[in-house]
């Protein structure tokens, strides 16, 4: 029976998002957080941007040393050869890869005005593919860019040639959000009938419909018998209106009506961590979790109702679909009214082991101590906010991948 896997893609499509970014260290945390939660594979950033290439590094090796395990790490290039041969120039310990080239008429003529065709597109990607197994690629996976503004026929003979040479998914990407449930999920079995390969859906919110079309194309894949990998951000952080929101599709496909009964998934996904996850993108891109936003919404759990309070206080299922309890909430959230201590750009060494100390954080002498706040120094110069209790857990036990982290080359 096909199954359903996550692909999380707030580090590549999140942090495209205008106006917002993460530090590298929040990417990590990120990668970090998704690998606890049972995502499948975190698209990790941009091998060929050169402000990437340390953080890159870092966090392959960081699994290499035993940690962040089993979640693969997978870079996003442009589909053409020259783009994967400076991938694993850039990035040598690289094993994933997906390749995205625009497929539809509007994006081909509006991008190249006319210098590429529909064939001169495939080439690319073939040639891309190609150049990735020729570097040792573990998995490829190949994105048609505005598939849901392209032909079927023309999707299912690029996605055929992708297979042909070596592909292992096919990326339907919404880009413009301009799908609805109906045609994504005609369009995504007819692809997985006709190629026979695992597909990814990705989706958009342009039209306010990210999280069913993601259901209703995975449905479309999994009809057309074949394993499909939903594309997803945290809190839905996309360009323009935002992707997929990861806890609320997580939430659609495992507690909608009749399709968990039907559908199931490829490898366990702990909900427990969602609060946890969701909090902290909220505090890292500096954007509010929605009030009203499924799970992790503050009023995702609130009554005010008289006859809801009442129902729900005699059985809470008379109002709740879920328990909170399933998303890990309901832990009391400590606030300091009195005197704090804070890390910063301009702590010293008596503050920040006062901080670790409340953390059960112990350093080897005064210059294990030394060492470690100039690192949080750093990190907090480059995320210009206060770190947060597991980052800073983060650079005391793995102080050489910090480093790395904050490492940036100029040329």
């Amino acid at each position: 029976m096909p199954s359903i896997y996550f692909i999380d893609v707030t580090n590549r499509d999140g942090v495209q998002t205008a106006h917002l970014g993460l530090s590298k260290l929040a990417k990590t945390m990120i990668n970090r957080y998704l690998n606890k939660m049972g995502i499948f594979q975190s698209e990790f950033g941009f091998p060929t941007t050169k402000h990437e290439t340390m953080y890159l590094q870092a966090n392959l090796e960081h699994q290499a040393n035993g940690r962040m395990q089993p979640i693969r790490l997978s870079g996003w290039v442009r589909g053409t050869p020259e783009d994967v041969h400076l991938s694993f120039e850039m990035v040598p310990k690289l094993k994933h890869l997906n390749l995205s080239i625009s497929t539809s008429p509007q994006m081909i003529n509006g991008k190249w005005g006319g210098r590429l065709t529909g064939d001169d597109v495939i080439a690319s990607m073939t040639k891309a593919v190609d150049a990735a197994r020729e570097h040792g690629a573990a998995s490829v996976g190949v994105n048609a860019e505005d598939a849901s503004r392209t032909s079927i026929d023309y999707l299912v003979r690029y996605a055929r040639a992708a297979k042909e040479h070596g592909a292992d998914r096919i990326r339907y990407c919404d880009t413009l959000g301009y799908d609805n449930p109906f045609t994504i999920y005609d369009a995504m079995k007819t692809l997985a009938e006709a190629v026979e390969l695992p597909l990814e859906v990705h989706c958009h919110g342009d039209l306010g419909m990210a999280v069913a079309n993601s259901l209703a194309g995975a449905k479309g894949v999994l009809d057309g018998g074949q394993d499909v990998y939903i594309n997803t951000t945290v809190n839905g952080i996309g360009e323009r209106a935002g992707n997929a929101d990861l806890v609320a599709t997580v939430l659609a496909v495992t507690k909608s009506k009749g399709f968990a009964d039907k559908y199931g998934l490829g490898k366990p996904i702990d909900l427990k961590k969602a609060w946890q996850i969701a909090k902290y993108a909220s505090y890292a891109f500096g954007v509010p979790i929605p009030v009203n936003q499924p799970g992790v919404g503050v009023n995702a759990f609130a009554h005010a109702s008289g006859i809801h309070a009442d129902g729900v206080l005699k059985d809470p299922e008379n109002y709740e679909l879920y328990s909170f309890e399933d998303l890990g909430r309901g832990e009391p959230e400590l606030v300091e009214t009195g005197r704090e201590i804070c890390s910063g750009q301009y702590g010293g060494v008596s503050g920040f082991r006062h901080i670790m100390g409340r953390m059960a954080v112990s350093f080897v002498d005064a210059e294990d101590a030394r060492q470690k706040v100039e690192l949080a120094r750093y990190a907090n110069v480059l995320a210009q906010k206060p770190l947060v209790t597991d980052e800073l857990k983060f650079i005391c036990k793995y102080p050489d991948i910090a480093r790395k982290l904050m490492t940036l080359v100029p040329e």
